[in-house]
């Protein structure tokens, strides 16, 4: 019989780290844009749109990998309450994951403006120009962020408790540390 696995497989584990880092840049250039006109306005642009698009693209095969290579199950001492806030938050996280950067594309395109992820690459529109929409999205785009950093501080606390104060192993199952039981 097989028994669950006590970590995350190394291509959850990569992927985790690799878009935590790439969220809170994302996070920060953000917030940067909003509060910039500066010429820095039109670079921090230039980095925003294509990590959004690689943040979607990685968070297609995250969820590939999650699906194909299921996590490893929480304590068993583990209250439901907090069981069924875990798996929530993480399907919220994926949600956001995937929908922000589309309704930042659909935004963009809304407004009349290219995706550009390089000089010479530039994706598609997947909306049609109309400026009461545009305004719509970038409201939208702009609340779906605030709920990701919501849900990414509610993440990093519920890691920190479980690695500082439980100690039961579920932080060290993702960073790849001490595994649960040993």
């Amino acid at each position: 019989m097989n028994t669950p696995s006590t970590q995350f497989v190394f291509a959850a584990r990569v992927l985790h780290g690799l878009m935590a880092v790439m969220i809170l840049a994302m996070l920060f250039i953000g917030v940067g844009m909003v509060a910039s006109v500066s010429e820095r306005h039109e670079w921090l642009i230039r980095i925003h749109k294509p990590l959004g698009i690689a943040i979607l693209l990685l968070a297609v095969v995250r969820l590939i990998v999650r699906l194909r290579n299921p996590p490893p199950p929480l304590p068993a001492d583990l209250p439901a309450l907090q069981k069924f806030a875990a798996h929530a938050s993480h399907w919220l996280l994926y949600v956001l994951m995937l929908t922000i950067p589309l309704v930042g594309w659909a935004m963009l395109s809304a407004g009349g403006y290219p995706v550009m992820l390089s000089e010479s690459l530039r994706l598609p529109p997947i909306f049609p120009v109309s400026p009461i929409a545009f305004a719509v999205l970038r409201h939208t785009h702009a609340w779906l962020a605030v709920l990701l950093v919501l849900t990414f501080l509610a993440h990093l606390g519920a890691a920190l408790y479980h690695g500082l104060i439980r100690r039961d192993g579920v932080l060290s199952s993702m960073i790849g540390g001490r595994t649960r039981g040993s």
